[in-house]
C-alpha cells in the first residue's frame, strides 16, 4: 500500500465514525494502525511492532 492509499483509507474510515465509542472501536483501531504505518511508529524498545499497545 502506498502512502496516498493509506491516507485515503484513513480519510474514508474517519468519515465513517459515528461518535459512539463502542461502535467506533474497530474503526479507530484500523485508523491507528494505518497511521502507524505512515509514520513507522512502534513502542520504544520493541522488536515486534506495537506489542506495547496491543494493536
Amino acid at each position: 500500500m502506498i502512502m496516498q492509499e493509506i491516507q485515503d483509507e484513513i480519510k474514508t474510515l474517519e468519515l465513517s465514525l459515528t461518535g459512539d465509542m463502542f461502535e467506533d472501536m474497530d474503526t479507530r483501531d484500523k485508523i491507528h494502525n494505518l497511521k502507524m504505518k505512515l509514520t513507522g511508529a512502534k513502542p520504544p524498545d520493541q522488536e515486534i511492532d506495537c506489542v506495547g499497545c496491543g494493536s
